[in-house]
């Protein structure tokens, strides 16, 4: 798990084997697993004070966070329902 506890195998533990796959099998699912991973070390950063960011900035990147999520689940309903 991440430092940050926001990786996706923390966010979906009951889909640890979709995910797995999904990482194995799809470029786009890779894609944005990094870009979620990258989103959420900037959070930390910004919360833990490593990094300077406005309020605005830091709930625009929460927000982003939210929207990748919601693609990832959809990923995994997907995989699973195939």
């Amino acid at each position: 798990m991440s430092e940050n506890g926001h990786d996706l195998h923390a966010e979906f533990p009951q889909h640890h084997d979709v995910l797995h796959t999904l990482k194995v099998e799809s470029s786009a699912f890779r894609d944005l697993s990094e870009r979620y991973h990258a989103t959420a070390q900037e959070i930390h950063r910004i919360e833990s004070g490593i990094e300077a960011a406005s309020d605005q900035r830091l709930e625009d990147l929460k927000k982003h966070r939210l929207q990748m999520l919601d693609q990832v689940s959809a990923m995994i309903l997907e995989k699973k329902a195939a």
